[in-house]
């Protein structure tokens, strides 16, 4: 068989090699989660979504949320936004005090409460507002570069198709960020009607792709990389610069290292047996604890438990006492009960996470009537990111 090796993604700031985003996800994708993964695998680990208004009001959760380990870069900060002039005063800030080397714009949100008011994956069908966010930010984050002396921090965007199937944006939305000078596009190929289900189309992922090769802008494609060879078919399939994963990492952090070898043409390593995933499993508790303190992170934990253990032959009263564990000790005590002499199994494989199929979207009344007026829509807006205000 013969295993290709793909190219990095550079930018004047930072290269990805492997060409591997881990996406922003709510609640999951803190400082803990990220570090869990960057051991497994080398790549660009993108922190939870902000919001700009929060960052701007320097709200005490918003800021934590952008504080970074010490040894971790490049720092990735995903910022969600209605407004060019916060979203400018939010670069600003981040620029100005150090606080990240690349910038993930979220155009892409399908979250009802959001796209009701007009944001996320609503927004990029209003035309005229979408492009003066991306310049906003494009240009703030260039200015403001040069005016303290550091290098470009490289501004990307993170979208959908569209609202649905007859509202497409993302071709005319994918020039347009091209166009104001984004690093990427990362594509997820799925409507926000659609939400997680049915499958992604990759193929029109390929659409972006030759639409922007002309521009030399890359293309990341996103959308059901559960394991390392949906990486290679991805690329090979839609020519994509680089893979986004989502909820393909969910209870599996050690998918990065497989997609690091994977991407630079070596045999990917095999999953852990139930004994390594139990060890990464109190790993990852260990590193909440650290973050939150014990009662939050085995809290926080707990979440993660039916994704890390799926497919493997556990009694339904240990899971349920896992699924509830309040410290390190409870946890570390109801391990040692466990067989832990079992192989990965098949069943593990397959989606986690979010699996909500395909529902009409959430808009203002009379949002789809021009794609270039705001008209009335600018106190919606204001509101959409209220909603999230505080990560």
């Amino acid at each position: 068989m013969t295993i290709t090796s793909f190219g990095s993604i550079s930018t004047p700031r930072f290269e990805v090699n492997p060409p591997v985003v881990l996406a922003p996800m709510a609640g999951i994708t803190n400082s803990a989660f990220r570090r869990l993964c960057r051991e497994y695998g080398a790549g660009l680990y993108v922190s939870e979504m902000v919001t700009s208004r929060a960052l701007v009001e320097r709200n005490e959760e918003t800021m934590q949320m952008v504080t970074f380990d010490a040894d971790e870069t490049p720092r990735s900060v995903q910022l969600y936004g209605v407004s060019p002039k916060v979203i400018a005063a939010a670069v600003k800030l981040l620029v100005t005090e150090d606080r990240a080397d690349h910038i993930d714009l979220n155009m892409g949100c399908p979250v009802p409460k959001v796209t009701r008011k007009g944001g996320g994956a609503a927004l990029p069908f209003k035309r005229n507002l979408f492009r003066d966010i991306l310049r906003a930010a494009v240009q703030t984050a260039n200015e403001t570069a040069a005016a303290v002396g550091v290098a470009p921090i490289p501004v990307t965007v993170k979208m959908r198709l569209g609202i649905d199937h007859e509202h497409l944006t993302f071709r005319e939305a994918g020039l347009t960020a091209a166009q104001e000078g984004v690093a990427w596009v990362a594509l997820h190929a799925r409507t926000a009607a659609q939400m997680y289900s049915p499958s992604a189309d990759w193929s029109q992922i390929k659409v972006l792709v030759d639409d922007l090769a002309p521009l030399g802008v890359p293309v990341l494609g996103n959308g059901d990389i559960w394991q390392a060879s949906d990486a290679v078919a991805m690329m090979q399939q839609t020519g994509c610069a680089g893979v986004v994963v989502g909820r393909g990492c969910l209870g599996r952090p050690w998918l990065f290292a497989q997609l690091a070898a994977a991407l630079q043409g070596r045999q990917a390593p095999p999953d852990p047996n139930l004994r390594q995933v139990l060890a990464t499993m109190v790993r990852h508790a260990e590193l909440l604890v650290d973050l939150y303190g014990e009662h939050k992170g085995c809290r926080d934990f707990r979440k993660h438990v039916a994704w890390y253990l799926k497919g493997f032959r556990i009694g339904s009263e240990i899971r349920s006492k896992m699924g509830m564990v309040s410290t390190l000790t409870e946890l570390a005590q109801l391990v040692n009960l466990i067989d832990a002499e079992q192989e990965f199994p098949i069943m593990a494989e397959g989606p986690r996470g979010r699996t909500s199929g395909e529902r009409p979207v959430s808009l203002p009344q009379g949002w789809l009537d021009s794609p270039d007026e705001l008209g009335d829509f600018a106190a919606d807006l204001a509101a959409a990111e209220l909603d999230v205000s505080g990560g």
